[in-house]
């Protein structure tokens, strides 16, 4: 059996999942924040660095110059080396050690431990620097004294408990700062992010809104940031498409609806005839039979219409003879004794199914037979691009203002005319004719009356 496994998650990466800030504002935050922490990290590091070698660097100056401060009071003119006395000669004297060909000459009281490091420092001779730790930090130098023929060299000592302190304080301030500065930035980045996603949340809010009213505004019509306009286009997309759908699916609803009132409306009345008196075995019959052609009427416009809808475009047109299709209507719709059909030719065929073609036919001649005064005809003829069916009465016409959204779904010329209709007809006769490369188009120049022509491919 093959597929894919997938592995679970350690425990320590599962709990660090959920631990994870489950908004964008928190994490781009977090983010931040890690960024921030790394880079003050970095130079806290640096800095403190730098400071303590600034302060190494002092405290050597420091010990050199008291070098040379003693250094003055030591007399090598003579054969022997002789250190001279000299007013506050005791500050001079504290930690330092006079070395003359290596042998110690002077040195403070109670050293200790520590002559022992002067003592290294002075048989290497040359200017050296060294950190003791004997009882406290201290910093040794040792100095070279050039004058005369006696090698001679100072070696001075100093405390570097305060500059330690001094790093100390500088540390613990820089760790303060880096702490301020975090929270500083994790501040002001949730602030920056939450004001930069507020766009985003006022599109969520006008998109629920507007889905709501069912609202035709669009986010392309707002001023946004170049990231979010380019969103906005995006989800305008969207909003076209699903409307387009809803459109089509309301459009859907109603034609099936216009269409199947027809039939449903035969099969009511059979069966409240059926019900009124006694009836006999043969009007029983009749009436079953009536109902099951209705009921196979009904299920023949689900299908044409749920067909044409899924497709757009007829795929396999296939061919309906004219006539039989028109007589058909005639007798289901009930149209008045003065109909007249006409055809050119006994087999004149149109090259659509002859489900579509009565789904065409139907409600142009279910108009006529609501508008006619005395005198509806229906003509089908060769035509040099395929085949016309005109449907004309004698009815009071379209008036002119209306004629150009005769073809729009749900509008009607007088809506209080005491007709029933949903302004479907029409619209869905010259959609399912169009869908089979015809036309249905309305002839302003005929009159009195109406003329619908029907223009479909030759079979």
């Amino acid at each position: 059996m093959s597929g894919t496994r997938h592995r679970p998650r350690p425990a320590g990466i599962a709990f660090l999942h959920r631990l994870a800030p489950r908004t964008l504002r928190g994490r781009l935050s977090l983010v931040a924040l890690t960024t921030a922490t790394l880079l003050m990290l970095v130079l806290t590091v640096a800095f403190n660095a730098v400071a303590g070698h600034r302060l190494q660097h002092q405290a050597d100056d420091e010990l050199r110059t008291r070098a040379a401060a003693v250094a003055t009071t030591i007399d090598t003119s003579g054969t022997t080396v002789r250190v001279l006395e000299t007013s506050h000669d005791e500050l001079l004297d504290t930690n330092v050690w006079i070395y003359a060909e290596g042998r110690l000459l002077e040195a403070p009281p109670n050293a200790g431990r520590l002559t022992h490091v002067a003592d290294a420092l002075a048989r290497h001779g040359g200017q050296r620097c060294v950190t003791a730790d004997v009882d406290g930090p201290l910093r040794l130098c040792s100095q070279p004294v050039s004058r005369g023929k006696n090698e001679t060299t100072v070696v001075t000592a100093l405390d570097l408990s305060p500059y330690r302190s001094s790093a100390d304080t500088l540390l613990l301030g820089s760790l303060a700062l880096d702490v301020v500065m975090l929270a500083c930035t994790y501040a002001l980045t949730r602030l920056a992010v939450g004001r930069a996603l507020r766009p985003v949340r006022t599109m969520t809010d006008q998109a629920t809104q507007w889905s709501a009213v069912a609202s035709e505004e669009r986010f392309a019509s707002m001023r946004h940031p170049a990231e979010l306009a380019r969103l906005g286009t995006s989800l305008d997309a969207i909003l076209d498409r699903i409307r387009t759908l809803l459109r089509h699916e309301r459009q859907l609803t109603g034609e099936l609806s216009h269409e199947l009132r027809t039939p449903l409306s035969r099969i009511i009345a059979e069966l409240d005839w059926w019900q009124t008196r006694p009836r006999t075995e043969d009007q029983t019959r009749s009436t079953h039979k009536v109902i099951a052609e209705a009921a196979e009427s009904m299920r023949t416009i689900c299908d044409t219409l749920l067909d044409d809808a899924r497709g757009g475009t007829l795929t396999a047109p296939g061919t309906a003879e004219v006539l039989p299709t028109l007589q058909l209507l005639a007798e289901a719709l009930d149209t008045p004794g003065h109909l007249t059909v006409t055809i050119d030719g006994p087999h004149l065929e149109a090259g659509v199914p002859p489900a579509h073609l009565e789904r065409i036919i139907s409600p142009l001649l279910t108009n006529a037979c609501r508008y006619a005064r005395s005198n509806i005809v229906v003509r089908a003829y060769h035509a040099p691009d395929g085949v016309c069916i005109d449907v004309i009465d004698d009815g009071p016409g379209v008036p002119p203002p209306f004629a150009g959204q005769l073809f729009a779904p749900g509008h009607r010329a007088d809506p209080g005319d005491g007709h029933g209709g949903a302004g479907l007809g029409l619209p869905l006769a010259r959609r399912l004719a169009r869908s089979a490369d015809g036309e249905v188009t309305y002839d302003p120049g005929h009159t009195p009356g109406t003329r619908f022509v029907v223009s479909l491919p030759a079979g």
